[in-house]
């Protein structure tokens, strides 16, 4: 589960609304990827949950769907957060501080390695694999996840929160910035 003294969020901005407060996209990002460590795990969850489990009558749902549910879910808020991060995040960040573009660069190449793990694990549920090749999707794509939110978080965090970045960002959608999870 994820670290609760990680998870900071901010209040909502309104950029019609004079009194709003600018957006700390740093602890923004730090609170998507305490989400998003969250839906991986109630994805292995389900895998879990079906792994053995008969199709249950009518009046139930099916462990298989719950697991298309679950897991195509996770890959569509992870693929989802990382397009925000490059189409807006990223961006912006970069006309401020060029000076990061070599870390910039390496979390877009995170960003393609796991939009590859993620399309084999959806590929492996709409197949029906079973719950032993499943986890092993999970696993990878959880190495690679961790790992790469830590050094964004550990490299960007403190330039994400610079007021110059809020500045620049405001009116923009959270969601639309860091994906469905924000």
């Amino acid at each position: 589960m994820t670290d609760p003294h990680r998870e900071t969020t901010a209040p909502p901005t309104d950029p019609s609304d004079p009194t709003a407060r600018l957006v700390a996209w740093g602890q923004e990002l730090l609170a998507v990827h305490a989400r998003l460590r969250d839906a991986l795990e109630v994805a292995r969850e389900a895998v879990d949950t079906a792994d053995g489990a008969a199709p249950t009558p009518t009046g139930g749902a099916d462990p298989r769907r719950l697991i298309g549910l679950y897991c195509h879910g996770f890959c569509q808020a992870l693929e989802g957060h990382h397009r925000g991060e490059d189409g807006s995040v990223f961006t912006a960040l970069l006309q401020l501080r060029p000076d990061l573009a070599g870390v910039v660069a390496e979390l877009q190449q995170d960003h393609r390695v796991l939009d590859h793990l993620l399309g084999a694990l959806s590929h492996a549920v709409d197949a029906g694999a079973d719950a032993a090749t499943l986890d092993r999707h999970l696993d990878g794509i959880d190495a690679v996840m961790e790992t790469h939110f830590r050094y964004e978080e550990k490299r960007l965090v403190d330039a994400l929160d610079e007021p110059a970045l809020a500045v620049a960002l405001t009116g923009t959608d959270r969601r639309a910035a860091l994906g469905p999870l924000a």
